[in-house]
């Protein structure tokens, strides 16, 4: 901040409070994210897919939230970023009914790519939020309060649908239904929350912004950053996607969408998506596929965790590059160990040393990058712009795997996820600096001067 920054005071408990209550759309990303491993197995049989098919139906979800991020980039522009976050909440809840009383193929996917808007809308708008709310020193742990309801997420489901899988062919039904729950919890949480006031100064709405800013802290805190964002925003227009182009931010948003591809590229969600797939290729039951998401959950969570405590103190860029580098190690002997058909119980091993991988870097602090790097006047569109990248990439992770583990073997695509991870660690190396202690408008000034 400036001279003044030691009289700073922050309240704590209320900025944890809305930042819990926006990532509430990490959950409904987790619940999503993982439903479709539990309930693969019954849908199979029950829709006679093909391995098509198969990869059709997952990333239809992917192809829903890149609709939604390109929605949502303009919507949280124009009317704010709490309003859109209603507005993801209330399209989950109607497709997760839609998905649990399709009657045909056709109406699954429709209401699982609809579910995919809603979640897209939230994947962008919630981590956005909570970093314009945030204080500098305390923003990376907030933002992964995001990834931390994801895994949340993901957990409850996978035990939800361990839970379930013991109820006949329809199991599947359940398990997609349960969804309108947290959606509708969400939509009442963000009913409680206040408008970025980010959003409010750049929508020229100053005393509501400083209401909003004497909520998260001291008099000098208000003061400081309604400074430093006008300031940020002086001489700025309504901005276009054209605008995220530009010569001036083309290398913040060249990061942002290159770190959001190797999010997905780097093949972790093939091991979220399709386990039953891999450990039925090693010999293992329905029974012990299931228990085998849970532990997943799990691991992910717990190490989640150490990556909220770690990217304010180790920092963003050292996490990624121990990731990007341990993952490709990893996969290599996974691909070894699925291909020499060794016991479920050793390929359970290094998957879940993937999972810790991956739950300590990539997963989480692409997200704090992405909310982070980007200038104030574009950070709307440029996040949006980021994360249909990611979007577009895990589309094409889960689309292309049971096809090229048909071709292949189910090892084969780990080979190249390998290879990815090593190119992902070399360009973080390169091109990504440390943001980690510095408030958004010094991240901007500093992409100025560079």
């Amino acid at each position: 901040m400036t001279a003044t920054q030691q009289s700073v005071t922050f309240k704590n408990a209320y900025i944890l409070g809305i930042s819990f209550i926006s990532a509430l759309g990490g959950y409904l990303f987790g619940f999503d994210f993982a439903v479709i491993a539990g309930a693969l197995p019954f849908l199979r049989p029950e829709f006679e897919l093909n391995a098509w098919w198969e990869g059709f139906l997952t990333g239809s979800l992917a192809l829903g939230c890149i609709v939604g991020c390109l929605i949502a980039g303009g919507f949280s522009e124009r009317y704010g970023r709490k309003p859109g976050l209603m507005l993801a909440a209330f399209i989950f809840a109607v497709s997760s009914l839609g998905m649990a009383f399709s009657s045909g193929l056709t109406l699954f996917v429709v209401m699982r790519f609809a579910a995919g808007i809603g979640v897209g809308m939230a994947s962008m708008l919630s981590p956005l939020y909570i970093a314009e709310v945030s204080p500098a020193n305390i923003r990376g742990r907030n933002v992964a309060i995001n990834q931390l309801t994801i895994v949340v997420g993901i957990l409850t489901t996978n035990l939800v649908n361990y839970t379930l899988a013991d109820n006949g062919p329809d199991a599947w039904r359940w398990m997609f239904g349960l969804g309108a729950l947290p959606a509708t919890l969400f939509f009442l949480g963000v009913i409680w929350l206040p408008e970025s006031p980010r959003w409010l100064l750049k929508a020229g709405k100053a005393e509501e912004a400083k209401k909003v800013l004497n909520n998260i802290g001291s008099e000098v805190f208000v003061e400081d950053t309604c400074r430093d964002i006008q300031q940020s925003l002086r001489g700025t227009t309504k901005q276009s996607f054209k605008a995220v182009f530009e010569k001036g931010v083309r290398p913040a948003v060249i990061v942002g969408i290159t770190l959001a591809v190797f999010q997905q590229l780097c093949g972790i969600n093939v091991v979220f998506n399709y386990t039953s797939t891999i450990f039925e290729s090693v010999g293992a039951d329905l029974d012990r596929q299931l228990f085998e998401t849970v532990a997943i959950g799990l691991v992910n969570l717990v190490f989640t965790l150490i990556a909220m405590w770690q990217v304010d103190r180790l920092g963003r860029r050292p996490l990624m590059l121990i990731g990007s580098l341990g993952l490709s190690i990893v996969y290599i002997v996974l691909a070894y160990l699925l291909q020499s058909q060794a016991a479920p119980s050793l390929v359970s091993a290094f998957v879940l040393i993937a999972i810790a991988m991956y739950a300590t870097s990539l997963a989480p602090v692409t997200w704090v990058l992405i909310s982070e790097i980007f200038p104030n006047r574009i950070r709307g569109l440029a996040s949006s712009v980021a994360i249909v990248s990611l979007w577009i990439a895990y589309f094409i992770l889960v689309f292309t795997f049971p096809v090229l583990a048909e071709v292949l073997g189910t090892y084969g695509p780990f080979y190249l996820y390998a290879g990815i991870c090593l190119l992902g660690f070399l360009f973080v190396k390169r091109k990504v600096k440390e943001t980690k202690g510095q408030t958004l408008e010094q991240l901007e000034q500093q992409l100025i001067e560079h």
